[in-house]
């Protein structure tokens, strides 16, 4: 019979296998996590370990035995799992398997058979979810490359490229006096926590800072009281408990306040937006204490945020060359044009460019060649690598409490890859699926917290933005990455055809996809359907029927020449909006709309791109049809022959009836009877339609006509008479038609509205007297009208004008108006003088953002060469 095992044996038989995996931690180089995570459990139940070595004598035999084999037989492992040769990599998987069960062996006998009776109280289960937290913290650290239990600063990675600017910029804003908080915001996978670990350990922040440098995991399951636990373990205080998030609140500003006066830095990596509080309650009113944050949300509660962008081309090259190639360079065997295109397909991520780089290391030409052509195919690049679809999917995870933001994420799928969307016309789309048409501004909800999150961004249409209390007239275009886009589409793509939601197609030529031709998933229940053409479709349709009677939304993305709806919208009896976009260079030009007819939900029309070239009055019969757009269309006569109906009035024509209502306030001129008078349209939009060079009379037939907005319609020089018969018309935005000279004297009849905006109409020299009766008008925009040099005396009788917008040089015409409208705010904006020189030749001109070009004319503009 074996000799017993006194307490003293189990001591020491725990001691050795604990120094045992600390000191093969620091050595070895392969599967390091795993003798870390090993050492979190040692270091959790040495406490249980001691206590029960001190009562050997009242425990059973079998289960001291038990305790003393995985002691010693651990050691034993540690042992060779971390001299194993690198090269084994068969031993060195069997033996990381008997190391993962050690591990879970011991934490098994501790949880289970090794019950303590403090567990049974209230107390000793709260302090068991504080542990569970904090090891969710210590694993999030250990998968960062921190310390468990350590608030240490993680090394650096191997190489790190395209960050030095970044760097520059972050140290700059942290050092000011005025910042406490600093935030780097991105999407996951973009270096956040890259960028944070090179500010730690850059040498002028540790010379600010010292060694009281304190970096954290904070997760989304992290508390105050985890955190204070980390805080305290880091400086050798092992025993303490917090009973409240409030306790543990001042027990770390006192632990702050005593390490001054000395300046210190708190890094708190990976925060959630639902720990956004906790970054607020962690701010002292301590000397020399900031706080650095990353989040992939933008926390816009704190005081400022650096958004980080991603690689540029030579940086990603150099980043992917790195993880795919060995140390001695790109092989004779690889061309650089496959290097080139590789890193167009990782978009500029970091995380992609070396996961990707790692799935195609010591890899032969051919690997490059498959996996070069599944791209170009369409294969998306999350599918390279389960780490970057994981990486990014948690950021679409964390929405499941947000069912119709994260619907509205997947959305976005349906739309081609670095394009601008309107905001506009997402609301729309949303507040049609998911808010019964009913709240617009509802809709808005979801582009902003998408926004927060850090899952689009949101660019302003104007140079300025002028944030003027109750009025939401400014607009943006939302851009999404295009590797975010590629998970909408994976997300979505992951349930049968039959049964998604959102269903995205791409054509290339004219052959359409297998189950369509072979009509092998009828019918389509998705509510939103997305049809991608490339420029040689040329299909008509007419062989393709498809049965999809639950699309609310039809959206085609065009890039052929020559286009023809699809005449299987007839049978879409619940569809409420369509969205017609021509990518390619010119405006695609739209044969045949006639099954539009069928359309009697249709609610909302968008035209982008597009070239009518004969009427379309169909559109105009459809009777619930509440917003229509046409942004960048070549118009031509399609639309002054539809609202007039069958009688058309020539400019010549107009301008008589002009003079003659000057001569005679009693004449009425009536045209033939309109027979599409569009009786529910509340929106009609023109944007940049280079054609449009007057609006018809017969706009005044459309009688709940709410906004009207012509913008960018260089072409337009006058409106008709007819204005001032929408009655109920609230915003009437002008802005940007340079050659427009005047507004009608009508417009004095718009008693509702609210919101005037003729900014950049350079050639309108003089207001009429009648925009005094505007009795509702709160909002007047109108910088960069060059042209205007006074104002009429009737608007000091505008009593409701609140704001005006506009620049310094119309702002000064604002100096001489009545004692009733001096509270006015007037508010002025810096002009673009380049945008205004450039509106002059309207589309004559287009010179992109970067193009050196601008920059000089810049210069010119800035030396007054231009006036």
């Amino acid at each position: 019979m074996a000799d017993p095992i006194s307490g003293a044996a189990i001591g020491a038989a725990f001691s050795a296998l604990l120094t045992e995996v600390t000191n093969m931690t620091r050595k070895a180089r392969l599967r390091r996590s795993l003798l870390k995570h090993l050492k979190i459990t040692l270091k959790k139940i040495e406490p249980r370990v001691d206590k029960m070595s001190k009562m050997v004598g009242n425990r059973p035999e079998e289960e001291i035995g038990k305790l003393n084999d995985y002691l010693t037989n651990g050691k034993q492992l540690v042992q060779i799992y971390s001299t194993l040769p690198f090269w084994n990599l068969y031993q060195k998987h069997v033996r990381a398997g008997e190391l993962k069960c050690l591990d879970k062996e011991l934490s098994s006998f501790f949880q289970i058979e090794v019950p303590l009776n403090i567990m049974s109280t209230n107390a000793s289960i709260k302090n068991g979810v504080d542990e569970l937290k904090e090891k969710v913290d210590r694993l999030h650290a250990i998968q960062a490359g921190g310390f468990p239990g350590s608030c240490g600063v993680p090394g650096l990675p191997e190489i790190i490229v395209g960050f030095n600017h970044h760097l520059a910029e972050v140290k700059y804003r942290l050092l000011k006096d005025d910042t406490k908080v600093l935030v780097i915001s991105a999407p996951g996978g973009c270096g956040k926590t890259t960028l944070a670990k090179m500010l730690c350990h850059d040498k002028d922040i540790k010379d600010v800072f010292g060694q009281n440098i304190l970096h954290l995991i904070v997760s989304r399951q992290s508390s105050l009281k985890s955190i204070a636990l980390n805080l305290f373990r880091h400086y050798g205080k092992n025993d303490c408990v917090f009973q409240t998030e409030e306790e543990a609140k001042n027990q770390i500003e006192n632990l702050m306040r005593e390490m001054g006066p000395n300046n210190i830095l708190l890094v708190l990596d990976d925060v959630w937006s639902e720990s956004e509080s906790i970054v607020q309650q962690l701010r002292f009113q301590i000397p020399g204490y900031k706080i650095m944050a990353t989040s992939r949300f933008l926390l816009n509660s704190l005081d400022s945020t650096y958004e980080l962008g991603l690689l540029n081309h030579e940086d990603a090259r150099t980043l992917l060359c790195h993880s795919a190639f060995p140390p001695n360079g790109i092989p004779d065997g690889v061309p650089d044009d496959y290097v080139n295109k590789m890193v167009e397909f990782c978009k500029g991520f970091p995380l992609a460019l070396t996961a990707v780089g790692a799935s195609l290391c010591r890899q032969p030409l051919l690997k490059w060649k498959i996996t070069l052509k599944k791209l170009s195919e369409g294969q998306s690049i999350l599918q390279s690598d389960k780490r970057l679809l994981h990486c990014l999917k948690t950021s679409i995870d964390a929405l499941d409490e947000f069912p119709i933001t994260k619907n509205c994420f997947l959305d976005l799928g349906a739309f081609p890859e670095d394009m601008h969307i309107s905001d506009t016309l997402l609301m729309d789309m949303w507040a049609e699926l998911y808010n019964d048409g009913n709240d617009v501004n509802n809709a808005s909800g979801y582009l902003l917290k998408l926004s927060s999150r850090n899952l689009v961004n949101l660019v302003s249409i104007r140079k300025y933005v002028v944030e003027l209390q109750g009025y939401e007239n400014e607009h943006y275009y939302v851009m999404q990455h295009d590797v975010l886009r590629e998970l909408a589409v994976h997300i979505s793509s992951q349930e049968p055809i039959s049964k998604r939601k959102q269903l995205f197609m791409e054509i290339h030529g004219n052959e359409f996809p297998k189950w369509w031709t072979q009509k092998t998933e009828q019918p389509i229940n998705a509510r939103i359907l997305s049809i991608s053409t490339d420029e040689t479709f040329i299909s008509s349709w007419n062989e393709y029927d498809l049965n999809a009677p639950n699309v609310e939304v039809l959206i085609l993305n065009i890039r052929s020449n020559h286009y023809s709806l699809p005449q299987f919208i007839k049978k879409m009896s619940q569809l409420k909006i369509l969205i017609v976009t021509g990518y390619g260079t010119y405006p695609t030009q739209l044969d045949d709309i006639s099954c539009l007819g069928s359309s009697s939900s249709l609610r909302c029309i968008r035209f982008e791109h597009i070239c009518f070239l004969s009427s379309i009055h169909i559109i105009f019969k459809l009777q619930k049809l509440k917003k229509l757009a046409f942004v960048t269309c070549k118009i031509g006569d399609a639309l002054p022959h539809i609202i007039l109906g069958e009688r058309r009035l020539d400019r010549s024509a107009l301008s008589v009836i002009k003079v003659l209502r000057k001569t005679c306030n009693t004449l009425k001129v009536c045209a033939t009877k309109c027979h599409y008078t569009l009786p529910n349209l509340t929106d009609l939009e023109f944007d940049h339609c280079y054609d449009l060079k007057i609006l018809p009379a017969g706009l005044g037939n459309i009688a709940q006509l709410q906004n009207l907005s012509i913008t960018n319609c260089h072409e337009l020089d006058a409106l008709p008479e007819e204005l001032g018969s929408l009655l109920n018309l609230k915003t009437l935005s002008i802005h940007s038609c340079t050659k427009l000279q005047e507004l009608p004297e009508s417009i004095g009849s718009l008693l509702n509205l609210k919101l005037l905006d003729i900014s950049d109409c350079l050639s309108i020299n003089v207001l009429p007297q009648q925009i005094g009766q505007l009795s509702s008008l709160t909002l007047l925009q109108m910088s960069g009208c060059r042209g205007l040099h006074e104002l009429p005396e009737s608007v000091s009788k505008l009593l409701k004008l609140k704001d005006v917008i506009c620049d310094e040089e119309t702002s000064y015409l604002w100096e001489n108006v009545g004692a009733d409208v001096r509270n006015v705010k007037i508010n002025v904006v810096e002009e673009d003088r380049l945008g205004s020189f450039m509106k002059m030749f309207g589309n004559y001109v287009t010179i992109p953002d970067h193009d050196p070009l601008r920059t000089s004319m810049q210069v010119l503009m800035k030396n007054n060469y231009f006036g």
